[in-house]
């Protein structure tokens, strides 16, 4: 439902890398390898990772469309290469093998996209669905999602996110009254991202219990988004609504269940404890709350964005469910993967880059401009 911003990625889980293009980005954004870098380093980390996140290490080549440090206004390719590809050459050569070198695959996981996928294609060998709806396609979506990062940043608009719950363990201090452009420097700091320590022992003990037992965990988290003014979305159409399009970005996300917007406890209460009353101080408009998490009627209301995400625990198990052949209809275990134990970190980053494609396009789709000069002009002109 992106309107000014078109993006794509290409690439298998273990193929030689992941390809990415965008367009859509105005000329003169500046920007570098390093600050792409910087955030794919973010979503390699946490506590739960597995064996995969130990051998790569994730950098975008910026391939086109920038030059001198700054956009063209062209679309914009990048690739990052995996490092494990030399393992799996053979594996995955794109050309004619003379013979099968591997035994194909043909256990499907429950929760994954095993069974439907080579049912909707028509596959004998599982490991053509495993390549692309594996969770290493999110490392392009990070990278792309840095670039509309930092054309945010120019207009002070920033996004960041938290871990709220891992497992059955919930951060009961979730709601932090931390300034949103402060909160991944401390949420970073944690090796699950959550901000509250009181309960960070208690959530790696679980992770590593679930471990141990060749288990996986899920959990929640939040995403802030501070600097959005009035109007970004629209109450229009049914596929202009900002939380729409947001919502639907989020669970594009590999086990993403759920998204929310605002205050979890919406439907508990009444409406007059729930809606944000408005005053008006200091030559605007104010809240008393934001309860609404940033958005009405399907438009920011220049208050802070927060959407609130759950991540279902991971399909791929050390000690697997039962499944059947899909060849010889044998009830046996599924197929064993390379696995992380749990990825609630990880994905909230992956959640703050795609937060921050919808938002970027909201901005162009409301103010336009060809240059970040331009785009500039208009955004400074809007009055609120």
């Amino acid at each position: 439902m992106l309107n000014k911003i078109n993006f794509l990625t290409a690439g298998e889980s273990h193929g030689k890398g992941l390809l990415g293009i965008i367009e859509g980005i105005p000329s003169g954004l500046e920007i570098e390898q390093q600050y792409i870098d910087f955030h794919l380093s973010r979503r390699q980390k946490g506590f739960g990772r597995g064996a995969r996140m130990k051998i790569e290490k994730d950098s975008a080549e910026i391939y086109t469309g920038v030059r001198l440090g700054y956009t063209l206004g062209s679309p914009i390719g990048l690739i990052i290469s995996n490092l494990d590809w030399p393992n799996w050459k053979d594996t995955m050569a794109a050309n004619k093998q003379e013979k099968q070198l591997n035994k194909k695959i043909t256990l499907p996981r429950p929760g994954h996209a095993d069974l439907a996928g080579i049912m909707k294609h028509g596959f004998d060998d599982i490991r053509n669905v495993i390549e692309r709806s594996s969770a290493r396609e999110t490392t392009m979506r990070v990278a792309l999602g840095s670039i509309c990062r930092k054309l945010l940043e120019e207009f002070n608009i920033h996004v960041a996110s938290y871990v709220t719950q891992i497992h059955n363990i919930q951060d009961s201090e979730e709601s932090h009254p931390y300034d949103v452009n402060k909160i991944n420097a401390q949420a970073d700091l944690s090796p699950i991202r959550v901000l509250n320590k009181n309960v960070e022992d208690e959530m790696i003990n679980s992770i590593k219990k679930a471990r141990n037992n060749g288990d996986t965990v899920g959990g929640r988290f939040k995403v802030l988004i501070s600097g959005a003014p009035y109007g970004l979305g629209s109450y229009t159409s049914w596929n202009k609504k900002l939380n729409a399009e947001l919502a639907e970005a989020i669970c594009s996300i590999n086990a993403i269940k759920g998204v929310s917007f605002g205050a979890n406890h919406a439907s508990d209460v009444f409406g007059s404890q729930l809606h944000d009353e408005i005053e008006y101080e200091n030559d605007k408009f104010v809240r008393t709350n934001n309860n609404a998490g940033g958005i009405e009627g399907g438009m920011s209301n220049a208050q802070t964005i927060i959407i609130n995400a759950t991540m279902k625990p991971l399909s791929t198990l050390s000690q697997p469910l039962k499944s059947v052949d899909i060849i010889s209809k044998e009830k046996k275990l599924a197929h064993k993967e390379r696995t992380d134990s749990c990825a609630v970190p990880a994905a909230a980053i992956i959640a703050e880059s795609m937060a921050c494609i919808v938002i970027t396009d909201a901005l162009l789709d409301k103010f336009g401009g060809d240059s970040m000069k331009e785009l500039s002009q208009h955004f400074k002109s809007a009055k609120y």
